[in-house]
């Protein structure tokens, strides 16, 4: 029987753009397909702030930022907490990677004309020890171009294979089964879907027109992970975060729905560490609403006060920024699917950032003159639209109508003024030397040591309650999905594992679909920054290791 291609690529977001320029590189032809129309090429990245973690860069450096192989492999460790026999290939991947990040990673992106923004950030701080979750340093680099700077250059490599007749891009192809010929997976089935004019990541429609089948020597899978999809995040939410919440928002479209994912566990494929998730406690609801339960996360810095939903201050070390899935667990005990930040117009002017590329015009479009806005006062402008129009925002002048219309929003009389009033005001008088026993001043004064935080990130120390640093906000916060740290069991190669170990013959894994590697090379949490990092790594390994060992 005659091949369609040598390599077959399902899902053309990062990851598989990634390995289909590693295969066509090689000089293999590729057919790459999706469900989506082609205005969703790109997939999730480039919605995406663009966030890369790197370890001991120039821009770290140029920062006075002292970082390591070493020190980021500690990080790592005490941050995933491998535990389990299924984490022999995720650490594996976990090792190799964090090499990549220490190495070649930048040099390789920089010769594709990627470019990074020179304050880099400082994300999952921990809080703990040192052997503990989180960044020792801060290693988030902002990519010049968010997301789409990031997916731009393997777009460009794609296309051009394309037009070299390398890569067959094939849109609106739904893949529902795989089949084996001889003991080899090599057969991709499923629907062609009607045309569809909707812009990228609003739904497109469902309509079946037609049937296809296709052959190639290898099937590299890159669909993306299952936060699209409430029922299967729900199914596979572990008792450890407590209940799932009954309302959740989405960080990611509907088409993110993870049902390939069951296709390839059809096939004879091993899915691992399906119950660890990554999903962010600062989600807040789109105003203006792309996709279904469209939710935005704030990207905070560590001054606003963090409430539950009956304004109780959260414990150490749950400051915003430092610990998501700590922070998660605790909420989920709470009873109630939301909680609150309580900040001022001083804080929401130097703290808040949004994540996504949409919500970041400046850096997106690459405009010096707009980046340049943000040192001047007032918020950014995306900021201020939420500010006056986000329905989960409350701003007043004086506390009491703040607590007002924080029940109004939650529609319930959960907060009480007295009770709330005390425990800012003993924060408040916290602020009155420079030295202090609450954990979380010290922490943004230990952050403001940190030259990138106190230009551009981190308000200086102030009383809440202070007229001049006003009006006081409060914003509601929702749990929103967002990553899939499970996924397929993939050796180093990028080959997917049954479940006796060995290869399926013929079928790799890269990205979400493989838990950016290995089946989970997070293990239980992220340093962030290495969501985008795990598909280019994985969708490099997986293309050139599919194209070599043709």
């Amino acid at each position: 029987m005659a091949y369609d291609a040598d390599v077959i690529v399902i899902g053309a977001g990062l990851a598989g753009l990634v390995a289909a320029a590693e295969v066509a590189d090689a000089g293999r032809k590729v057919i790459l397909l999706d469900q989506e129309p082609e205005a969703s090429l790109g997939g999730q990245a480039h919605w995406s702030f663009g966030g890369l973690f790197l370890v001991d860069s120039p821009e770290q450096r140029r920062l006075r930022v002292r970082d390591s192989h070493e020190l980021a492999w500690q990080d790592w460790l005490g941050t995933a907490g491998f535990d389990r026999r299924e984490d022999h290939w995720p650490r594996r991947w976990a090792e190799a990677y964090v090499d990549f990040a220490a190495g070649e990673k930048r040099s390789w992106l920089h010769g594709q004309g990627v470019r990074f923004f020179p304050a880099v950030g400082w994300a999952e701080r921990g809080g703990y020890d040192a052997s503990g979750h989180g960044n020792s340093v801060p290693r988030f680099h902002i990519t010049w171009g968010t997301g789409p700077g990031v997916v731009a250059p393997f777009e460009r490599r794609v296309r051009a294979a394309a037009e070299r007749g390398l890569v067959d891009l094939r849109f609106r192809h739904r893949v529902s089964g795989l089949a084996r010929t001889g003991g080899r997976v090599d057969t991709v089935l499923g629907e062609v879907l009607a045309e569809d004019t909707a812009r990228r990541g609003v739904a497109s429609n469902r309509e079946v027109v037609s049937a296809f089948e296709l052959r190639a020597q290898a099937v590299i899978l890159t669909s993306g992970g299952i936060g699209g999809n409430p029922e299967l995040v729900r199914d596979a939410w572990p008792e450890r975060l407590g209940s799932p919440p009954a309302h959740l928002l989405s960080g990611v479209p509907a088409h993110v729905d993870g049902l390939m994912l069951g296709i390839a566990e059809r096939a004879g494929a091993r899915l691992i560490n399906r119950d660890r998730m990554w999903h962010y406690t600062e989600g807040i609801t789109n105003w203006d609403p792309v996709w279904a339960r469209h939710g935005i996360r704030i990207l905070p810095g560590p001054s606003s006060l963090w409430l539950d939903a009956r304004g109780r201050r959260l414990p150490v070390p749950l400051y915003p920024g430092f610990d998501t899935l700590g922070t998660l667990e605790h909420l989920r005990r709470t009873g109630h699917d939301h909680s609150w930040f309580v900040l001022t117009r001083k804080i929401v002017e130097k703290e808040f950032a949004l994540s996504g590329s949409e919500q970041n015009p400046d850096l997106t479009e690459k405009s010096l003159r707009q980046v340049a806005q943000r040192v001047r006062p007032g918020a950014p402008a995306p900021v201020r639209a939420f500010l006056e129009r986000g329905p989960d925002f409350v701003v007043e002048h004086e506390l009491g109508a703040l607590v007002r219309g924080m029940n109004a929003v939650s529609g319930e009389r959960l907060i009480d003024e007295g009770a709330l009033r005390r425990t800012i005001e003993e924060r408040d008088r916290e602020i009155g030397n420079r030295f202090t026993k609450d954990a979380q001043i010290t922490a943004i004064r230990g952050a403001r040591g940190y030259l990138g935080d106190r230009l551009v990130r981190v308000a200086s120390p102030h009383r809440l309650l202070d007229p001049r640093s006003g009006p006081l906000i409060a914003v509601r916060l929702h749990i929103l999905t967002r990553k899939t740290l499970g996924g397929l069991e993939t050796d180093l190669s990028g080959r997917v594992l049954t479940e006796g170990g060995e290869p399926l013959s013929g079928v790799y894994a890269a990205g979400e679909a493989a838990g950016f590697g290995g089946g989970g090379m997070h293990g239980y949490r992220s340093l962030e920054g290495t969501f985008l990092g795990g598909c280019l790594f994985s969708g490099r390994t997986a293309g050139r290791s599919a194209a070599r060992d043709l």
